[in-house]
């Protein structure tokens, strides 16, 4: 789609949108609408998320709205991989901003949502620059919204012994995210979109929130697609059911309250909460009880779909998966991979990864030739192999899904593999706002290859298009991988045997242990 860049702002002349709870005004930029921090929920600490109160006269929807207070305070660093955008939090943090081309109700444009990264302790709406929303909305022809909710103990503390009115704390945060689905579904014609044509998407605990919520029922019909990026973590991610009193009754005792005085824990400033939530969940963690912080499984989420079974209604929405070939090897490479000679690589190689060192190596230049071997040494597993079984359970379930492998090299570090975050802009039609993704007669071609096949998904359930090679469905035993590369390829369980070798030389390497080691990890 050719787009005519325009320097224009409007708002005097804006229409007044009329929501179910009363009227906003936005603005125009460059010809996008634009409405930010539109509150589509309202909740008291640890309670379930209700509908927000009604209001008179006209609400500026021009200014974002609040972040989720997080358990500890972020520290800037790794901005030219993934450049971020902090902001003011509060817990009254139910809201989400909206970009579209048009305010015609009849116009009906595909829905984009978004949820945001930083597992389900961290992150917001509009941490990364790149999930700014015009351009996809922009290029694309779309509805985008990005949603805030509440997140770490505040959205996921299980409390429901202690009372009816808890009944939804061990996962309000997931209940926040079926809320603004349920805003959008109601309120979204009146900006251009289809609420029968709604594709919620997410990359690292954001796609988690989409896995999730495919197995949750009350989410049942307010997306017809979903869009997973490194989203399927391993086995030491824990979504704990074990009981939560251990750790409620060592917060009470650490706050100098009794067993009856929980309520109290409603009302106390935040900080004062997090700051005794960090000093006893260490221990309680390391004894395997339950802390909090994820989705809880229970009555209303029914666990992950590879480990207890997809639902039915969850194999009836259409899929694309995938990560990139480096996730959490972010820390600077300690050498020049295109210097670096043949006997000090190996020997690097085989300090790693010991006796199937030489192995290891035959096979990853056979699957990589296009490669230097020393990319074997940043090769990611822990999303990897996850998302394989992901895509082949939910296929043996009868669902449709697409698989996809990021594995651009960047002009960074001498060549850095592609890093968690890395694909979000090209994904967002956002490489312009992230200088290290742009690479001279490379981007802008990949850019559009990967954004025309979400936005072909987002309009049809396929994301095939003229620009890609021919994206076949995966099946139970052929998974066909999309590489988006500098040059575009479909390969077919070409990685199998390299990740099970991987796996031997490393058989203890997780997602726990990783994030342990390197804190320079970004969301």
């Amino acid at each position: 789609m050719e787009i005519e860049m325009t320097k224009q702002f409007n708002y005097d002349d804006l229409p007044v949108i009329q929501t179910r709870q009363g009227k906003i005004r936005g603005y125009q930029s460059g010809g996008t609408y634009i409405f930010k921090g539109i509150v589509y929920a309202r909740a008291k600490r640890f309670q379930k998320a209700e509908e927000p109160e009604c209001w008179d006269g006209i609400k500026e929807a021009t200014s974002y709205g609040y972040v989720s207070p997080m358990l500890q305070e972020d520290v800037p660093n790794g901005e030219l991989m993934v450049p971020h955008r902090y902001w003011i939090q509060n817990e009254n943090c139910q809201n989400l901003n909206i970009w579209t081309q048009s305010l015609d109700k009849m116009a009906m444009r595909p829905v984009l949502v978004w949820f945001h990264g930083g597992g389900f302790s961290m992150g917001s709406s509009i941490e990364q620059k790149a999930y700014n929303g015009e351009n996809m909305s922009k290029y694309g022809d779309v509805v985008v919204v990005t949603v805030n909710h509440r997140l770490n103990i505040l959205g996921y503390l299980d409390l429901s012994q202690y009372g009816e009115k808890y009944a939804d704390s061990a996962n309000a945060g997931q209940k926040d995210l079926i809320a603004a689905l349920k805003w959008i579904k109601e309120n979204i014609k009146e900006f251009g979109g289809n609420p029968q044509n709604v594709t919620i998407f997410g990359q690292s605990g954001g796609g988690m929130k989409v896995s999730g919520l495919m197995q949750m029922k009350e989410a049942d019909g307010l997306f017809q697609k979903g869009i997973i990026m490194s989203g399927v973590p391993d086995k030491s991610y824990k979504y704990s059911d074990k009981d939560s009193t251990p750790l409620i009754t060592a917060l009470l005792e650490e706050l100098n309250f009794t067993e009856d005085e929980v309520d109290k824990l409603e009302d106390i400033p935040y900080a004062q909460l997090a700051q005794a939530y960090n000093k006893v969940s260490p221990k309680l963690e390391a004894e395997g009880e339950y802390v909090g912080c994820t989705p809880k499984p229970n009555d209303f989420y029914k666990g992950e779909g590879p480990d207890v079974g997809f639902r039915k209604e969850a194999t009836k929405i259409p899929l694309m998966i995938g990560s990139v070939f480096g996730e959490f090897y972010m820390k600077p490479q300690t050498f020049f991979k295109d210097e670096i000679s043949k006997e000090e690589l190996m020997k690097r190689i085989g300090d790693r990864f010991g006796d199937w060192g030489e192995e290891l190596s035959d096979v990853f230049q056979e699957v990589y030739p296009e490669k230097n071997l020393a990319d074997l040494l940043t090769l990611d597993t822990v999303f990897r192999c996850p998302t394989k079984k992901f895509i082949k359970e939910f296929a043996k379930s009868g669902g449709k899904i697409y698989s996809y492998l990021f594995t651009l090299e960047f002009p960074y570090q001498h060549g850095k593999t592609a890093w968690h975050c890395s694909d979000i802009p090209f994904i967002f039609h956002n490489t312009e706002l992230v200088p290290v993704t742009n690479i001279p007669e490379i981007s802008d071609k990949l850019e559009k290859q990967m954004f025309d096949a979400v936005i072909h998904f987002v309009e049809t359930g396929d994301p095939n298009h003229l620009g890609i090679p021919q994206w076949p469905v995966s099946t139970e035993d052929r998974e066909a991988t999309m590489i988006f590369d500098r040059v575009c390829t479909v390969r077919f369980n070409f990685d199998d045997y390299l990740l099970e070798l991987y796996k031997k030389a490393l058989p203890n390497l997780t997602l726990a242990n990783i994030t342990q080691e390197d804190n320079q990890i970004q969301h």
